[in-house]
């Protein structure tokens, strides 16, 4: 194989080839961290992409309630009082 060969193979920047991306996954994981998404392909095709966790939960939308919170306290009806009637629910006698 020529010179000219592998330079054409040769994945691009942020690209990995999957046996590469398991034989140097400590070097995959820093490059997420210092330079961002890495590609991985397999079988010559984009397979995968590996991200930061907290890209992960930004894009994912991590369910902590905040949106909700947020939501409920841009509300212009935030001031309103809303009486919950609350029902007394029997219990059951418990031996321990």
């Amino acid at each position: 194989m020529n010179k000219i060969s592998k330079q054409r193979n040769a994945p691009l920047p942020g690209h990995w080839v999957l046996q590469d991306a398991k034989a140097r996954f400590s070097e995959l994981v820093r490059r997420v961290r210092s330079e961002g998404p890495q590609h991985v392909t397999v079988h010559g095709r984009d397979g995968v992409v590996v991200i930061a966790s907290e890209d992960f939960r930004r894009l994912t939308g991590e369910q902590t309630g905040r949106a909700l919170v947020d939501a409920i306290q841009c509300s212009p009806h935030r001031d309103i009082e809303i009486d919950v009637p609350r029902m007394s629910m029997p219990v059951r006698d418990v031996a321990l």
